[in-house]
């Protein structure tokens, strides 16, 4: 199996250096290094340093050095595609699954005559008088061709990434063009020195407009899913018509791909280009490249991007976003090896502060002793580019100095959640805290300093130390149902989800119970024995346990009728619980059946699936967390994870009746 070296590349620098090292030396923060004993040779002066920015390691004693492939190979024993492929695991990078890697950066290139030249991917000029649609609208093709070209047939192979600069040439072109479309950048107060930092541009209406600029990429032009076919007629259409475009960049600075955002009507506001060969969306965060560009120091986590941009305008760099869904666990782990304290920053309405909170619950089993996580709460439902506008750079800037701490955060939390003047509303707020605590990196103390603090301000203000009117309370709903207790109330409304076994399914299917074999060898040499399965018993709760129970002692009749209202059925149920678990699920239910159950009954089946995949998810990561010193168990539970992963993303849209009869 070939490797490009620019995989490899992606690999040594999105790898956790830092946390893999750490793992049999104490590292402690030198600067912008972390500093240890050599694991090479044995010494008493630490002398051995890390560079969490560029990933590499070097010893002033003994001079090993490398990087994240060298540690494994040098240290580790490991061979080099043991190496790549631990590292693939761990970053979520995919590796070829043949020789084929590099073929899938190239497409045919639609030559139309042997004396044509196709444009050179960087250099070209646009001419936009040259063409009309039939609506008499102009349109832009490429039609200067530098000389000195390769012959034709030499091009007769694009590569993607060529493709992706000359359409975010194409689209800075339209944008300076379009008066109308750079007005809206202008109306949203970014200078010209920032828009072409950001390499910001614009599509324009028509439907065909990139097929036509770029006719002989039309291969490429769907492999990136910008130009796509009409399932009706047959006929192809650009996907980014009428908005902005926001280009997206990778850690080295390469277009791979767009994010566009509407200028009319048109729903959704913002579309972002497909996943491609190039872009995967969970690697990429908006914005790090040019932080990093920029020598950033202290990053802040955004939800959109013209807020990363107005920030690094006012020249606050550091700041990031996801590529339109929730920041996950990697990117979080990422931005803390760069700076172990991440600010985050969300919407000031109750949706930007939930994503907050199940932000917090993402990062929480990979917050150590020596990482923090702090909270940025606008006030008036300001975003970070609303607020520089309103209030200026250096209000923005004292607004971020001034962000709470991870304990603070908690506090209001649970203060705009429970009356903590009463003493059960007391117990319910420290049950809420404890359920979140226990996600933290087992032998952590920051579990017990937080449960400690929360505790004794909960506890003073029965003694009037911490007046209600001194407190900064978040106005912030949450859904207290956790995962387990949701799968609990699927199963309430529709018992027949039970049958056949979904949880024995997902791990057969996805290939979970066989993912250990590769392994099989080492596992024999070292004695050990693979780590078991998650079941029911590992997921339920009490509540869930008792739901499971009461359905299974049901008769035929009632658990595939039909005909049986839902709600009647449920309450049934719940009358044969104990009277704990009627009072929990009480609580939840009526929230459950407004908000979850708004479609026919199939119809929620993906769903419930979904929730379940994420169970086990959840399940797979703890465990792995709890095995974490041992490679080896730690590597089983990644491979676990990541074809529970890859099965879910294939399934999890489709209907259950048409997974199950696959």
């Amino acid at each position: 199996m070939q490797i490009p070296e620019t995989l490899l590349e992606q690999l040594n620098s999105q790898a956790d250096l830092v946390g893999m090292i750490g793992k049999h030396t104490t590292l402690k923060p030198a600067g912008r290094e972390f500093k240890g004993c050599c694991p090479f040779h044995g010494e008493k002066t630490p002398s051995f340093y890390v560079n969490p920015e560029t990933n590499l390691y070097y010893c002033f004693g003994c001079h090993a050095k490398g990087n994240a492939i060298g540690f494994l190979k040098d240290f580790e024993r490991f061979s080099f595609i043991e190496a790549v492929t631990y590292l693939s695991e761990q970053t979520g990078i995919e590796l070829p699954k043949d020789d084929n890697y590099q073929k899938k950066l190239k497409y045919k290139k639609i030559i139309k005559s042997e004396g044509a030249k196709p444009y050179p991917a960087a250099h070209h000029h646009f001419d936009d008088t040259s063409l009309q649609d039939s609506n008499h609208k102009p349109t832009v093709i490429a039609t200067d061709w530098q000389p000195n070209q390769p012959p034709a047939q030499e091009q007769a192979q694009g590569d993607l990434y060529s493709l992706l600069d000359s359409i975010c040439q194409y689209y800075q072109f339209m944008l300076h063009s379009t008066p109308a479309a750079k007005q809206y950048f202008l109306d949203r107060g970014l200078s010209e020195q920032t828009i072409t930092a950001f390499g910001l541009g614009y599509a324009p209406e028509g439907w065909q407009h990139l097929e036509q600029v770029f006719p002989q990429d039309l291969e490429g032009l769907q492999i990136l899913g910008l130009v796509r076919q009409s399932k009706t007629d047959g006929r192809t259409f650009d996907l980014l018509r009428h908005r902005v475009i926001f280009p997206i960049r990778d850690n080295q600075g390469r277009v791979i791909g767009f994010a566009g955002r509407s200028l009319g009507d048109e729903m959704p506001k913002y579309i972002n280009s497909s996943e491609s060969p190039v872009f995967q969306k969970q690697h990429i965060l908006y914005g790090l490249y040019e932080a990093r560009k920029q020598k950033a120091s202290d990053y802040l986590v955004v939800e959109g991007y013209m807020d990363v941009i107005s920030l690094y305008q006012a020249g606050i760099y550091g700041a990031v976003a996801p590529m339109g869904t929730a920041v996950n666990q990697k990117q979080i782990e990422r931005l803390l090896r760069y700076n172990p304290k991440l600010t985050l920053c969300f919407d000031g309405d109750n949706a930007g502060q939930r994503a907050a909170w199940r932000t917090l619950e993402v990062a929480a089993p990979i917050l150590y002793d020596d990482k923090e996580l702090r909270f940025l709460i606008l006030p008036d439902n300001h975003d970070p580019d609303t607020y520089i506008q309103a209030h200026g750079a250096e209000a923005m800037r004292q607004a971020i100095d001034k962000a709470l701490s991870l304990s603070a955060y908690l506090y209001s939390v649970l203060a705009s959640q429970y009356d903590l003047t009463r003493p059960e509303s007391k117990a319910h707020a420290m049950a809420a805290l404890r359920e979140l605590t226990e996600q933290l990196p087992k032998g952590s103390s920051l579990k017990w300093w937080l449960s400690s603090d929360i505790y004794q301000k909960i506890k003073a203000l029965g003694n009037n130390r911490y007046p209600s009117s001194t407190v900064d309370v978040i106005d912030y709903t949450h859904d207290a149902t956790d995962t387990i207790s949701e799968i609990g109330l699927y199963l309430l409304h529709n018992p027949a989800l039970l049958t056949p076994d979904p949880l024995a399914y997902i791990i057969t299917n996805s290939g979970m119970d066989t993912a250990h074999l590769a392994l099989s060898e080492r596992l024999t040499n070292q004695a050990i024995t693979p780590p078991e399965l998650p079941s029911w018993q590992n997921l339920a709760s009490p509540m869930l346990s008792e739901i499971i129970a009461t359905i299974q002692a049901l008769p035929d009749e009632l658990v595939y009728d039909d005909t049986v209202d839902a709600n009647q059925r449920a309450y049934f149920i719940i009358a044969a619980m104990s009277d704990e678990t009627k009072q929990q699920l009480t609580t939840h239910w009526q929230h459950f059946t407004q908000t979850k159950i708004t479609q026919k009954v199939q119809d929620n089946r993906p769903l419930f699936f979904e929730i379940l995949c994420n169970a086990i998810q959840d399940w797979l990561k703890n465990e792995q967390q709890k095995n974490s010193r041992s490679l080896l168990l730690s590597e089983i539970y990644k491979r676990r994870l990541q074809a529970l992963n890859h099965w879910d993303a294939l399934h999890n849209k489709a209907p259950l009746a048409e997974i199950l009869t696959k």
